[in-house]
């Protein structure tokens, strides 16, 4: 038996409803949203999706967030940097120094 949905994947149960870019793009995301990924505390390749943004190694059965699609998002990678101290801002400057003041430059 012929294999149908070689060029569509896991997108070929819609047919030919809903366009290409649609269809591709549910394709592109599926692809990802499926696959094993590597996880954040052991290091083994196997995280799977849970629920929506609920991922869980079958390794060491850890149980975290992450994105709807994806275990790592980018918006959460730039946290925990800023959470380890890689990113830092500088403080504002709640108090004005005599030397910023133009009329006390002495």
């Amino acid at each position: 038996m012929a294999k149908r949905t070689k060029k569509v994947g896991s997108a070929g149960r819609y047919g030919s409803r809903y366009g290409v870019r649609a269809r591709s793009r549910v394709r592109n995301v599926e692809v990802v949203q499926k696959a094993k990924h590597i996880c954040p505390s052991c290091g083994h390749q196997k995280v799977k999706r849970v629920g929506t943004s609920i991922w869980q190694c079958s390794k060491c059965d850890t149980k975290f967030a992450g994105g709807a699609y994806y275990p790592r998002t980018e918006a959460g990678q730039n946290l925990e940097k800023a959470l380890k101290g890689v990113v830092t801002t500088p403080a504002p400057k709640m108090i004005p120094e005599p030397e910023d003041i133009e009329g006390e430059k002495q």
